[in-house]
Parts: C-alpha cells; structure tokens; sequence
C-alpha cells in the first residue's frame, strides 16, 4: 500500500488534538475526518488541521483505514467493535475499557476482523522509560523486586466539572487511578511483571463537591516473580508535584524517572546501579505553578506522535504495534483489582 493511509479521530475533547496533530503531519497519512456528537466540537478540531466535521453515527462510513477513538472510557468497546466491523485499524486511547470482559470482547473482535488494534500510553516512548526497560531486560538491575509509583497532581474542581461526564462512575469509570494513574500502573506493569494480587484504599477528600469517584488512592502489588511495589496516587495537591516511577532489581541496584512539571518528558532522577551511579532533583531547578491541561497535552504530544507513527508503522507492515489491546488488558485488571480491593477492604486477585 503506497497511498497515504486515511484516518479519522472520533470523539473531539482534550486529548483528541494530540492525534490528529500527529496524523496530520504524518506524510504517509491524510487526516479525513474528525468525529464527536457534538457537531462544533467536530467542526472545531477539523478546522485546525484542515480535515472535515463527521458525526460521532457516520465518520465509520467513510473510506478510512484506521481510525483513534478518543471517546470517553465507557465508549471505546462500541466504537472499536464497530471500527473492526468494517475493517478499520483503530488505536484507542486509554484505558482500554473500565471492564475487563468489554476489553477482551475488543481484542476479539479486532483479532477475528484481521486488524490491528493499539492501545494510548505514550509514556513508554520516553526515553528514560526505555533505558529502565533496557536495564531490566539486559540484565543490569537482575530481578525486579521492588517498585514504587508517586502520581502527586493538581486538578481544579472546573476540570470534573467542564464535561457532565467526567468524575462519574457511570461514564468515567473511575477517578485518579483511572483517568491519571493508569499511565503508571502501565509502566509498572511493564517493568515489573505480571501482577498477582493488590491491596487497596481509596477517598475523596478535596473534590468531593464535584465528583462520586476517588481523587487519592493507595495501594499495595503483588507480582508472579515475587516482586512488591506501592502505589500512591492523588489529585488533591496544591501545587502538584508530578509523578515518579523507581524499580529495584535483586543485585540492589535502583532506577527511576520523573514527570515534573506534568506532562514533560520524564527524566532519570535516579540510576544508582553500580559504576554508573547518577542522580539529580525529581524537580529540576525547584517547584513551578500548576499548569493548564492544553499545556499538559500539548508537552506530550510528541509522544503521541511517536506512538502514531509506530501504529501507523504496524499498520503497514502487518505486525502488531508496540502497545497492542491484548498488552493494555493487562494494566486494566490490575485497575478492576485495585477497584475491587478498595470495595471489599481486604487483598483481590488480579
């Protein structure tokens, strides 16, 4: 397939600009279509990169071959089995679902239409969260054993309340491990292993007056090598303090990143392994004000468009992309899990 592959984004809010901006500068593929079933969403998003308003019912219909939905977290299975129905790639945003069997019902569909179907977490492009992935893979750090996760973030009551669906369980699926956190529970997953069990506590205790889901959580995991890691989370900082990741191999030796500001590309904070240690302030050159979500996206953009460009890539070359549906049901039943632990107030299975 020489042509340029036609894509569209269906679902137009916050993060929708980050894809059609990498596929618009893409030159092996023509941005067709911007979806949502707000007709001026749609027609504002298709305006800035010179592509045409659909609606969230038709855009399908067109003659795409792949499509990002970017619709929210309760709505991907509808959109990607219907996109699978006729065909077309698709790269979801994350979560993949808020439901473990909506995920596979997914993956199968995907898998039975022929297609390829990737999952959004462009944190694993870093740099730095490659070089940890190396280290774990050639050996450098042995074993990983221990793991800790800090997702320390600032969100003003407008965020929840600029879109009705946001912060409701219904149509959220959930609060900061869901919506924020999930990106890290990723790269958790991915350098420490599959994980086995999960303890977990969760509260509200800034934005309650907005949302019916949690804005913190803590949390406890269990991986099938044996490993151990903590999980902390929140939306309730003032100002926030970013997010950060470190893994201990058997041999002793640690290794970390750190996203400060948000959004940012992370950096190794840590690489204490021996004849190579190295180590800087997860803050830079000290603490920055709080910044807009647009600024929040738009400094990954980047890394969407790294991950674009890799789907795009496994599109054509008939191989499976870096993040594939399969691989992202794995953070999302850790996700249920730590749901699951935090209703039942004991340890859950993953």
């Amino acid at each position: 397939m020489n042509r340029p592959l036609r894509a569209a984004v269906i679902g137009c809010g916050n993060v929708a600009g980050n894809h059609a901006a990498a596929y618009a500068r893409h030159p092996g593929v023509e941005l067709v279509a911007c979806a949502d079933v707000d007709p001026g969403r749609a027609a504002a998003l298709a305006a800035r990169f010179g592509a045409d308003p659909a609606g969230a019912d038709d855009v399908l219909d067109l003659d795409l071959d792949l499509v990002s939905v970017c619709t929210p977290h309760p709505t991907h299975e509808a959109v990607v089995t219907a996109a699978a129905a006729r065909g077309l790639h698709v790269l979801c945003e994350k979560p993949i679902a808020i439901d473990p069997a909506a995920a596979q019902r997914m993956v199968r569909a995907c898998d039975d239409a022929g297609i390829r179907l990737g999952v959004l977490f462009q944190r694993r492009f870093w740099p730095a969260a490659q070089r940890i992935r190396r280290a774990i893979d050639d050996g450098t750090l042995g074993r990983p054993v221990l793991g800790e996760v800090a997702v320390l973030l600032h969100r003003d009551s407008s965020y929840y309340t600029a879109d009705p669906w946001r912060g409701t369980w219904a149509a959220d699926g959930g609060g900061v491990l869901t919506t924020q956190g999930v990106h890290y529970l990723d790269l958790l997953q991915w350098f420490m292993g599959d994980p086995v069990e999960v303890s977990c506590s969760h509260t509200t205790f800034k934005h309650a007056d907005a949302i019916e889901v949690e804005d913190t959580a803590v949390a406890t995991v269990r991986f099938a090598g044996g490993g151990l890691a903590t999980v902390s989370m929140s939306t309730g900082l003032t100002p926030g303090l970013g997010c950060r990741i470190r893994v201990t191999g058997s041999n002793g030796a640690t290794v970390g990143l750190s996203e400060y500001p948000e959004g940012t590309e992370a950096r190794l904070d840590v690489w204490a392994v021996p004849g190579a240690a190295a180590a800087g302030s997860p803050y830079g050159e000290g603490l920055e004000p709080d910044v807009e979500l647009a600024a929040i996206n738009g400094a990954l953009a980047p890394f969407h468009a790294l991950q674009v460009a890799d789907f795009v890539a496994a599109v054509r070359d008939g191989r499976d992309p870096a993040v594939t549906g399969r691989e992202a049901t794995r953070s999302l039943a850790m996700l249920t899990a730590l749901y699951a632990s935090a209703a039942s107030g004991r340890p859950e299975p993953v």
